[in-house]
């Protein structure tokens, strides 16, 4: 059975609400016919959004200057309505004889994309093969989605190019099968987002938690709200998208141990993109250790400058610097909550034991490892982070929802004056 026909119209077509897209630069011709890509806009689910896609039935959708200028005609009109585009990327590559014409239409796509970027969301859609520099134009974008048959490489050759490789570098946010569900990913992804950053995210009926929870997540988040965003990319660690009372959230979720250099990584994208449209922060602290002191510091760095509504509710262990990046005053958060078993502490718990009390050295071995976890139970514990001021309060999983309904409405009208600079140096 061969591959699956269909054209950039039922791309866009599928995309946007029955019979409200309109074309943009219907007639503008390339050398040779009609331009490479098609664009235009509408609504999604009522919301107003710009879209191309690269045309294949012309030259193959090969990038030109005529292409880039309905791209880059899309991307001024976005930047002057606040409204988000989305890129559905298959073409054979550029067309070569343009020369130095093509380098400046690349150049200018790129351009344009960078000064989008934060102001409104840019989602990339592969559909086909992008390669080379069309895939540094779809890599600008937050997020990337990929049929699971595309290729996405800046080596031309296509090496390390599949959905795969590129979910799990991160580059790719979600794979999906056939240019439906692509599509349909990326209206869900929409549905979290404002449409800019000076307009807040779109609120949805109130709906129950999860019934029966069997992660923590699930305690608060209404039901059916959560998606992942990062694949497998980063584990443990999971960063998502959810709602709290119809309201959208980014969650966090370190799941103990050690916080790799990819988990890091994927963190800080997570907090700058909510950040960026002030859709709050729920970090879910569980964990001893970073690996990797590059990462980690620019992973500091990004919740320190976050303005958007912070809560971090500490789950399991939270040790040190983990506690002082993703809780602490370091993370400037608005609440910190624990769970009712958590452990906060400077060093490793155990260890902590051993420095802070005497007594469990001297005691037989044997009996060393129960002195030292009765220890961390009576001064590490929840409650004594709570009563040293280091933690807002204490919260059975059962109630968390409730608080965190009642913090995120009163931190809705969240307001930071930063410090005026061109941007961090980290």
């Amino acid at each position: 059975m061969g591959a699956e026909k269909y054209s950039s119209y039922d791309v866009l077509n599928a995309f946007f609400d029955d019979g409200s897209f309109s074309e943009t630069d219907a007639y503008l011709k390339s050398e040779g016919g009609e331009a490479e890509a098609v664009t235009g806009f509408g609504t999604v689910d009522g919301v107003a959004v710009y879209a191309f896609a690269q045309n294949v039935d012309a030259c193959g959708g090969a990038m030109s200057k005529a292409q880039a200028k309905k791209i880059t005609k899309i991307y001024s009109a976005a930047l002057k309505t606040g409204a988000p585009v989305v890129g559905f990327y298959r073409s054979v590559g550029g067309r070569l004889e343009q020369k130095y014409e093509l380098l400046s239409a690349y150049g200018d796509i790129l351009r344009k994309s960078a000064k989008l970027s934060g102001v409104v969301p840019q989602i990339s859609i592969v559909l086909g093969s992008c390669l080379g520099t069309s895939a540094l134009i779809a890599a600008s974008a937050d997020y990337i989605i990929m049929e699971k048959d595309a290729k996405l490489s800046v080596d031309t050759t296509g090496e390390n190019a599949s959905a795969d490789d590129n979910l799990n570098s991160g580059i790719v946010s979600f794979i999906c099968e056939g240019y439906k569900a692509c599509v349909d990913k990326a209206k869900d992804l929409l549905g979290y987002f404002p449409a800019n950053n000076l307009e807040p995210a779109p609120a949805f009926e109130t709906v129950p938690a999860y019934a029966t929870p069997d992660k923590l997540p699930k305690y608060f988040a209404d039901e059916n709200s959560l998606l992942c965003v990062g694949g497998g990319y980063g584990e443990p660690v999971c960063t998502a998208f959810g709602r709290v009372n119809g309201y959208p959230v980014g969650i966090i979720v370190t799941k103990g141990g050690t916080i790799s250099a990819d988990s890091s990584k994927k963190m800080s994208k997570h907090v700058r993109f909510c950040d960026a449209f002030s859709i709050p922060v729920i970090t879910i602290v569980d964990a001893e250790q970073f690996d990797s002191l590059h990462d980690a510091s620019k992973l500091v760095s990004v919740y320190a400058e976050a303005t958007t509504a912070k809560i971090s509710i500490v789950s399991g262990t939270a040790v040190g610097a983990v506690y002082i990046a993703l809780a602490g005053s370091t993370s400037g958060a608005d609440l910190v909550y624990a769970l009712p078993e958590a452990v906060v502490s400077p060093i490793a718990p155990k260890a902590a034991a051993f420095i802070l009390d005497d007594s469990i050295a001297d005691a037989p071995v044997a009996e060393q490892d129960a002195l030292a976890t009765d220890y961390v139970k009576a001064n590490l514990s929840a409650v004594k982070a709570a009563e040293d001021g280091y933690v807002d309060d204490i919260v059975e999983p059962d109630g968390l929802r409730d608080k965190l309904v009642a913090a995120l409405d009163m931190l809705s009208s969240k307001r930071v004056s930063s410090l005026p600079k061109k941007h961090s140096t980290l």
